[in-house]
């Protein structure tokens, strides 16, 4: 690890070993042959027989049908990645958004497609279909999935309507959102008398900034910016969460929350043992932040102080130092993790610089069955590093997934998406602790109990939030301050009074694309989850490490094939049994308590 801050240019991901360019032929005749298929499909899923007999012609049309599914699911994952690495990059390139619009005009039409396939499936004698032939076992989970959502469909004509107007509606407003947020300029002073125009994403970076003064005026900066861009902010959020409401009602869903469930494969008995658990250690990581307020020499952390660095002797986290250290941890859990993160970096799989134009935070896309591409936004820091890991995890798992088909991978929900990306950022981080000087595992500890702290603490507050935001969405739309009231409410119930009040961060409701999305609602608790099965994982694998690997991969390889449940069973863990959520947080207690500790020289 180097002493000094960041030197060596940071990458910019390859778009080109898909196609040439946006403008390229090959990438035209792809989009052409994608839209023929998508024509051919259209047209032969309108004459699907319900409640057909499951005999010969039946079956023939279900391998038909699923084989040609695969085959475009596959190709569009290419298609529209490969549009998504320029729009998220640069979201003023005009010709990377015109892309993008064309294609959710005609992925609306796919999801007429799948919502006329899951009628058809739903109206089927399944089991017997599941039982009798080969293509149908194969796709079990899939197709019993359907059978329950086909349980709550719309009707057709109604489906089809909801599937055309989601360009116009709820993926449009999701669009803007991350158009505003992505261009919005943040003049700043990061030094007293000298303003400077920063990006937003360059703003928020400023939270693990050493200097305190630079952390408050980045935090006042950044709080006035989403002020002003408050009023159609809150227009988007309320026309996501309407569409989400009246979807859930039309489609027979109790609630918002039921539907998310059902998409992330676990049931409410888990997700209240969870979430009971996780409130019960909020104690814990109240000592937690009253320690790092004692270790940064202030009687209380503000808002912009959670993130701060603790610990200077670590130094800064060159971006060389961080390839090289994830490339050799990864190696101490097999060759096969070590090489895709080596292919990662050597084929430019990752966009690290923060920059005007791109999108905050980090994710991972597929590209291509086994392939992947990585955004982050990259500073100097061990909690940084975490991050790099945590996406080249998911990566990991795609990889994993590289032999299933896109029936059975596609369904891999959030909760279990998450297992494998936790799971390397905890690999990291036990290999610093016991890799660097004593001196150093203050701020490393630290960084972890940050990222423990965002998806518990956090994430609590977020999903308080979403839920007060759907019970008075319900009956009209909210304003900017009452998503702001709201937010304070929810912070306040989960921080206490471990942070300043004064300071807490009314607009975090603006800050999250996780609002804005369509595709899933709640889009929240899956972290909590995903962080905790990991860590319940890492025991395992630290007791007996040949036997879990001997199982970890095929594990990664089965999140669309089974529910949470079941595969959390095939390594003896009860995720509806509170005292499982209890043991993956007493590990992190364990951390609470050797930080303040640390702290304070005991």
């Amino acid at each position: 690890m180097t002493d000094t801050m960041e030197t060596t240019k940071l990458p910019h991901w390859d778009m080109t070993t898909i196609y040439p360019g946006l403008d390229s032929p090959e990438f035209a005749a792809a989009v052409d042959e994608l839209k023929a298929k998508l024509t051919a499909l259209t047209t032969d899923v309108r004459v699907l027989e319900s409640g057909a007999a499951i005999d010969e012609g039946t079956v023939a049309t279900f391998d038909d049908v699923f084989t040609r599914l695969n085959d475009f699911l596959e190709q569009a994952m290419e298609v529209r990645a490969f549009v998504a690495g320029y729009t998220t990059v640069n979201s003023r390139d005009e010709a990377a958004a015109a892309w993008e619009s064309e294609l959710r005009m005609w992925f609306a039409r796919l999801a007429m497609v799948l919502s006329r396939v899951t009628a058809w499936l739903g109206s089927l004698d399944t089991e017997t279909l599941i039982e009798r032939f080969e293509v149908a076992q194969s796709h079990a989970y899939a197709v019993r999935q359907a059978k329950i959502r086909a349980e709550h469909l719309m009707t057709q004509p109604e489906e089809d309507l909801a599937s055309e107007l989601s360009t116009s509606g709820g993926e449009a407003w999701g669009k803007l959102h991350g158009d505003i947020s992505s261009q919005i300029m943040v003049e700043l002073e990061k030094e007293p008398g000298k303003p400077e125009q920063l990006a937003m994403t360059e703003v928020r970076a400023l939270e693990n900034d050493p200097d305190r003064g630079v952390r408050q005026r980045a935090w006042e900066a950044e709080v006035a910016a989403w002020a002003q861009w408050s009023t159609p902010l809150a227009a988007t959020l309320n026309g996501v969460k309407g569409q989400h409401l009246t979807l859930a009602e039309g489609r027979g869903w109790n609630e918002v929350l039921d539907e998310a469930l059902f998409q992330n494969h676990i049931d409410r008995e888990t997700l209240d043992a969870m979430m009971e658990a996780a409130r019960e250690a909020f104690p814990d990581f109240h000592r937690y932040f009253d320690a790092k307020a004692r270790a940064l020499g202030i009687e209380k952390l503000a808002w912009y102080d959670i993130a701060a660095p603790v610990g200077a002797e670590g130094g800064a986290w060159a971006w060389d130092d961080a390839v090289a250290f994830v490339n050799l941890q990864f190696g101490t859990f097999s060759g096969r993790m070590r090489g895709l993160s080596e292919r990662a970096f050597a084929e430019r799989w990752v966009d690290a610089e923060p920059r005007s134009g791109k999108v905050g935070g980090a994710f991972c896309m597929s590209v291509r069955p086994g392939e992947s591409r990585i955004l982050a936004n990259y500073v100097p820091a061990f909690e940084e590093v975490t991050t790099l890991a945590h996406e080249l995890g998911h990566a990991y798992h795609v990889l994993c997934l590289e032999h299933r088909t896109m029936l059975q991978a596609s369904d891999t929900p959030m909760t279990l998406a998450e297992t494998a990306s936790t799971f390397c950022e905890t690999i990291l981080r036990k290999a610093a602790l016991q890799t660097v000087e004593p001196a150093e595992q203050l701020p490393i500890i630290e960084a972890a109990l940050q990222t423990a702290a965002a998806v518990t603490v956090d994430i609590t507050s977020r999903f308080l939030f979403e839920q007060s935001v759907f019970e008075r969405r319900k009956e009209r739309e909210l304003s900017s301050d009452e998503f702001c009231q709201l937010m304070l409410d929810a912070q306040k119930q989960t921080y206490g009074d471990a942070i300043d009040e004064a300071t807490l961060h009314p607009y975090m409701w603006a800050v999250k694309p996780h609002y804005y999305s369509m595709d899933y609602a709640f889009y929240n608790y899956p972290y909590m989850f995903g962080l905790l099965f990991g860590l319940g994982l890492y025991a395992q694998y630290e007791q007996d490490p040949d036997t879990f690997r001997a199982s970890y991969d095929d594990l990664l390889s089965q999140t669309g094939m089974a529910d949470a449940a079941e595969l959390a069973g095939q390594f003896g863990i009860n995720i509806r049994d509170k005292a499982f959520w209890q043991g993956s947080l007493n590990v992190i207690r364990e951390d609470i308590d050797r930080f303040v500790g640390l702290v304070d020289g005991e």
